[in-house]
């Protein structure tokens, strides 16, 4: 892999680009939790989705710049490697495209790419250090898989179906945010067991909800979904276990980037469940070159 420049390094630093390959998944995921192939309107809502997520990134460490000028100096912000207008006009400017791409795949995807841009935008800019920070994170999560769902199913009658029956792989997508974001409130100061306990005991409830319902028959189908959350468990539950015995800041922050890596075998599962095992198991070959990306840019 080519070296990046300086200022592209910053720029990758910036927008987490390892973390890229996590996003994509979330439309897949609701296409098949939809029961329709991946078509237009998916690839229009993994855009979305992709440009939304960058957003989210350059907001974040825009609204964290002050905070990190003392915690993580390195940053591209504090280190001055990128000006903080940048970054903003960055955020500003990839949401506004995210919410054109799902314009184009129809007014229900519009809807629900609007209220995951005002969680995203509501995360970083307001509730991100409150109670509901967490939350709010995992309301994202959810909806971007539930724009999947309505960018795939593109007419109105067919979108609201389609979103009702993604609503339970949403929540468990959303579920797992919610215990890596909380492991993720601690990454820079380490000293607390409990998240990362809490975010295991999570893994094995959410692996044990998406292998014991199954929403589609076969037997292909039911050895892909067992497959796909033994590699969901073992991608995540390891670096939780050593967080908990070691909070440090260092095993903190590699719980919060295995979290992020163990989406991918969490989407892969839920598009098997749903009986997409033909998305599901090209979606899963993205967990080892999230693996390679990270060692170059951390998704944290």
């Amino acid at each position: 892999m080519t070296p990046l420049s300086g200022r592209s390094r910053a720029w990758a630093e910036l927008l987490r680009v390892s973390a890229l390959v996590t996003v994509p998944g979330d439309a897949l995921a609701g296409a098949a939790a939809a029961g329709r192939p991946p078509g237009r309107g998916t690839a229009l809502a993994a855009g979305a989705s992709l440009c939304l997520y960058e957003a989210g990134m350059a907001l974040n460490d825009w609204a964290d710049r002050d905070t990190d000028a003392v915690e993580r100096p390195r940053r591209p912000l504090p280190s001055g490697r990128v000006a903080p207008g940048a970054a903003l006009a960055a955020a500003g400017g990839l949401t506004a495209a995210g919410l054109a791409l799902a314009a184009a795949a129809g007014r229900p995807a519009l809807a629900t790419a609007g209220a995951l841009a005002g969680a995203v935008w509501a995360y970083d800019l307001k509730l991100k250090n409150t109670p509901a920070g967490p939350v709010a994170m995992a309301a994202a999560r959810a909806l971007d898989l539930l724009l999947g769902a309505a960018a795939t199913a593109t007419a109105p009658a067919n979108a609201r179906r389609a979103v009702r029956g993604a609503l339970p792989p949403a929540a468990l997508l959303g579920a797992h945010t919610l215990a890596v974001t909380s492991v993720s409130r601690r990454e820079a100061q380490g000293g607390s067991c409990l998240p990362p306990l809490a975010a295991l005991a999570a893994t094995a409830a959410i692996s044990r909800a998406v292998a014991g319902r199954p929403a589609a028959p076969g037997r292909l189908r039911a050895c892909a979904v067992t497959g796909l959350c033994a590699a969901y468990g073992a991608t995540a539950a390891r670096p939780y276990a050593h967080a908990a015995l070691n909070p440090s800041p260092q095993l903190t922050q590699r719980a919060v980037g295995a979290g992020i890596r163990a989406l991918i075998p969490l989407q892969a599962a839920l598009a098997a469940r749903a009986g997409a095992v033909g998305t599901a198991l090209p979606l899963a070959v993205l967990l080892p070159i999230a693996r390679r990306l990270s060692r170059k840019v951390s998704p944290t």
